[in-house]
């Protein structure tokens, strides 16, 4: 079989003494722990919000989410200065001719075609995902799960294919080329070890305060926005403004209840408050704390006679969109710190974060703390 011209043409580049094993390894161990770290944590947010049926997600502690959440979104910027670096360690081998020399090499190149592809698929997708830029026409929490799901088995595959060559690679540097190599290794991986705490100073300030001037990549920063809070959708955005800003707003409690309600807002203020600070995550890697007031979920429920149990399903005013609905389970339903919050930080709640009321709630997804709340469902 003829080498394609490109190939070719690659293959003549000169290479560097840089290509070698034990660089690819150490580099590929990084990666390898960045990935697992992404996709545990993508996995969790995955299923906390889509739960099956078997998963309860819990309440406390308030802030566990936005550190999970974060650290998907850091561990998955830090994965790209990895990955180019080691993509560029491993090209020759990649690009090497003819492609496979035994059965066994074929099942293990091909294993790299799910793990690259996937690889780029995911921090590429994910990037754009935070920009909230997409220029595609698939449903990305669908796409990024699935691939995750598809690059991770490919992991493990070229793992198990590795493991040998992987574990002699990284116990002792080449025979009698150690010592003109090691220094020019240091070099590379100080380089690249650089570039990712760089790239993470400039991402993890949407979530770590005191990082908040440095991260000139972070998609949004702590305490900017209306009330002192970040803000991804507004009211215009969500055509919501005529009906939150109604005079015949009511907030109705239906479902599985003794007691149909149906509550004004002046009445809903009459009605005994709670006070909590509560973190908002949000999905995209950025949180805040705030201080809520409101009436607590467990509150309205007694008042209209549901089960200790119930589970709620939270509708919005929000005429369309993925996240005008949500789920509340009975763990956080009974939570005292889940409230219908009508003030924010002491002041009436602003219209872009959810007036006239909004749920927010301990341990949960900024999507899942539903804005301009409309009905509460009892199920």
């Amino acid at each position: 079989m003829k080498q394609p011209a490109v190939l070719r043409r690659l293959s003549a580049v000169p290479r560097s003494d840089l290509h070698d094993r034990r660089l690819a390894a150490l580099v590929g161990s990084a990666l390898g722990v960045a990935f697992a770290l992404c996709f545990a944590t993508g996995l969790l947010s995955h299923l906390i919000q889509e739960p099956p049926g078997w998963f309860d997600w819990v309440s406390r502690p308030a802030g566990l989410y936005r550190i999970t959440q974060g650290l998907h979104v850091v561990t998955g910027f830090v994965s790209i200065p990895l990955l180019l670096a080691k993509l560029w360690i491993v090209v020759p081998k990649l690009i090497e001719w003819p492609p496979a020399r035994s059965v066994a090499q074929a099942f293990e190149r091909l294993s790299l075609l799910p793990l690259v592809g996937g690889g780029l698929f995911l921090v590429v997708s994910g990037t754009f995902n935070v920009a909230r830029t997409y220029p595609w026409q698939f449903l990305f929490p669908a796409a990024h799960y699935w691939v995750a799901w598809l690059t991770i088995g490919a992991l493990i595959v070229h793992l198990g294919a590795k493991w040998a060559v992987i574990r002699s690679s990284l116990g002792s540097p080449d025979g009698g080329r150690a010592d003109v190599l090691e220094p020019r290794r240091r070099q590379f991986l100080a380089g690249v070890g650089a570039t990712a705490a760089t790239v993470f100073v400039a991402v993890a300030g949407s979530t770590v305060g005191p990082l908040s001037r440095l991260s000139v990549l972070a998609q949004r920063r702590p305490g900017v926005g209306p009330q002192g809070l970040p803000v991804n959708k507004s009211a215009v955005g969500a055509r919501v403004v005529d009906a939150a800003t109604s005079t015949d707003y009511r907030l109705v409690v239906e479902g599985k209840v003794a007691h149909r309600l149906e509550l004004t807002l002046s009445e809903l203020a009459k009605l005994p408050q709670r006070t909590a600070e509560l973190p908002l995550a949000c999905v995209e890697g950025w949180s805040t704390s705030a201080v809520w007031t409101g009436v607590p979920l467990r509150d309205l429920l007694d008042m209209a006679g549901a089960a200790p149990d119930a589970e709620v399903r939270v509708e919005s005013l929000q005429p369309r969109g993925s996240y005008r609905v949500a789920d509340v389970s009975a763990t956080h339903a009974n939570d005292r710190d889940t409230l219908l919050a009508l003030r924010l930080n002491d002041e009436e709640l602003h219209l872009d974060h959810g007036y006239p009321v909004r749920l927010i709630g301990p341990n949960r997804p900024g999507v899942l703390q539903t804005k301009w709340v409309a009905r509460l469902v009892v199920t």
